[in-house]
């Protein structure tokens, strides 16, 4: 789960220092057995870094990956993913499903409790869900519960929430119904989103919930135990997790550190055991055992808000589009193994049957081609317009110093191969999603990170009025093949639906594809069991112990 909000550039310094998003099944060299740590004499601690302050760890309100980063360690839903990304017990201890697949049953473990030791119930997670789509808590994410039957209607005004088809039938069931088939349902359930919500805790909250460690109430392997905003989070064992035996980790401490260069220099002091890479950290340490390279489902691009006038047309969005070179950006920014992008969807994106759908639809992003014609696409979209020049521009960044080390780039290359001149907006974190989600920008250089393994979870964004939306972009054709894609029960004629939506999205180039990311980093030796996910939470320290330490 840009940086969907999910992620930000800045992020990149930090993904391995609280892991990087990799692809299913992918263990790096510092993973382990699990059940191999029994006898370690080393002290269960480690250390890591979040790239910046974690906005918000309400689950209904949450939209980036830092959240769904912490969430993924100290709370737990139906199910959690293995290394594979396949679905396996967590909350609910097993399922059924109907022959149609809309009918879901969930069987909930009776020792399943909360960090103040009462019981976690199937009332929970109805509540949760149904928190999400009311339209008065305003939940970005909404969209995605509302794939449970009668969901969007009740999010948007129209039905009840008791028409919701999310009941508990008694503490320890929860029957789901969907509006439509959806394959990858059991593995959603480990998404945050879905996380359970315990009713009297968040209401006594109110506004605050989720906003510091003790307006927070959690059920997963570990409990936050201290917040000091803008600078660190301390996650603690739970003795109350129904499978705490399993947990070897007695401590997680998180540092917030927004710059490349201090995050490298407490990681040689020892402060910091896994980390990040990106530019010439890259080749300081590309030979050494502890180094890592992990493919991400992540991609960056240009937001154009078409709030403002010269932005509604296509040519002008296509010539700053494709005034940036993405290989170049991806080489001076990141250095890492991020690509430029070909397209939307990011490779490695599953077509459903094995395959690569980015592959499969092409390269649809031509620098080669279009590169050279960025300053014909400018001077036509202005004549469209009836103008002779672009009114000032802004473009709007977050603060770390990847970030401001891409805007200086863009920058640069808009004023060689456009000869415009935007003035760069970098602020935190936090304020660019508030900033982006306002719709108070002109151009935003956001990232999405994949919900789960489906381009789906990549082009269902951009439909009209869409939660994430945030550029106003609206085509009645890319709306009709996404809604018929997310109601065809035939593999191979869903996925050709996306494969055309694509093709318009980046015919009319709303959004403006720059690079697809990777991950480099280095992590101790001793760090053993870890597990990278393809969607959020990106990592799971579950199974994490230390070993070797010590020696």
């Amino acid at each position: 789960m840009q940086a969907k909000k999910w992620f930000s550039i800045g992020l990149a310094v930090t993904m391995l220092s609280s892991v990087a998003l990799v692809g299913c099944g992918n263990n790096d060299s510092s993973s382990g057995d699990s059940s191999s740590s029994g006898g370690s004499k080393d002290e269960q601690v480690i250390n890591l870094a979040l790239g910046d302050e974690i906005p918000s760890l309400d689950v209904s309100k949450a939209t980036d990956n830092i959240a769904f980063r912490v969430l993924g360690q100290i709370d737990e839903g139906l199910t959690r993913v293995d290394k594979n990304g396949k679905a396996q017990p967590g909350v609910a201890k097993d399922w059924q499903v109907s022959s149609d697949g809309l009918t879901y049953t969930f069987n909930l473990r009776d020792d399943a409790k909360w960090s103040d030791g009462t019981p976690v119930t199937a009332g929970d997670f109805e509540y949760s869900w149904k928190r999400t789509l009311d339209p008065k808590t305003a939940s970005q994410y909404a969209f995605m519960v509302a794939w449970v039957k009668g969901g969007d209607a009740y999010n948007q005004g129209k039905g009840t929430a008791d028409e919701v088809g999310v009941k508990a039938k008694d503490d320890h069931t929860l029957v789901v119904t969907l509006d439509h088939p959806v394959p990858f349902f059991a593995e959603q359930m480990a998404f945050p989103l879905f996380f359970p919500q315990k009713k009297d805790f968040v209401e006594k909250q109110g506004d605050k919930n989720g906003a510091d460690a003790d307006k927070v109430i959690s059920n997963g392997p570990f409990k936050l135990t201290d917040w000091t905003h803008e600078q660190s989070a301390t996650l603690v064992k739970s003795d109350n997790y129904w499978d705490k035996a399993n947990v070897k980790l007695e401590k997680v401490n998180y540092q917030v550190v927004k710059d490349s260069g201090a995050l490298e220099n407490l990681y040689e002091s020892g402060q910091l055991d896994r980390i990040g890479l990106v530019r010439d950290q890259v080749d300081r340490y590309k030979d050494k055992p502890e180094y890592v390279v992990i493919p991400e489902l992540t991609n960056g691009y240009f937001q154009f808000n078409e709030k403002n006038k010269v932005f509604t047309n296509a040519n002008i969005r296509k010539a700053f589009t494709y005034a940036v070179d993405g290989d170049q950006y991806a080489d001076i920014v990141y250095h890492n193994g991020t690509s430029g992008a070909t397209g939307f969807v990011p490779t490695g994106t599953s077509n459903g049957n094995g395959g690569d759908f980015r592959k499969d639809n092409g390269d649809l992003i031509n620098r080669k081609e279009n590169g050279p014609k960025a300053k014909e696409f400018l001077a036509q979209g202005l004549k469209e317009l009836g103008l002779t020049e672009l009114p000032h521009l802004k473009l709007l960044s977050d603060d770390g110093d990847v970030s401001k080390k891409a805007s200086e780039f863009i920058k640069e290359q808009w004023r060689q191969n456009l000869g415009v001149d935007v003035e760069i907006e970098n602020v935190p974190f936090k304020l660019r999603l508030q900033r982006t989600t306002a719709r108070d920008y002109d151009m935003v250089v956001s990232l999405w990170g994949a919900d789960y393994n489906d381009p789906m979870t990549f082009l269902d964004m951009w439909i009209t009025g869409g939660d994430f939306n945030e550029n106003g972009y609206s085509n009645p054709k890319y709306d009709a093949l996404i809604k018929s894609a997310q109601t065809e029960p035939d593999a191979k004629k869903r996925m050709s639906y996306l494969y055309d939506a694509e093709k318009i999205l980046m015919q009319d180039m709303p959004v403006g594809p720059i690079f697809f990311r990777a991950s480099s980093g280095v992590s101790r030796q001793y760090i053993k069991g870890w597990q990278n996910n393809v969607s959020a939470p990106d990592y799971d320290l579950k199974g994490v112990y230390i070993e070797g330490k010590n020696k």
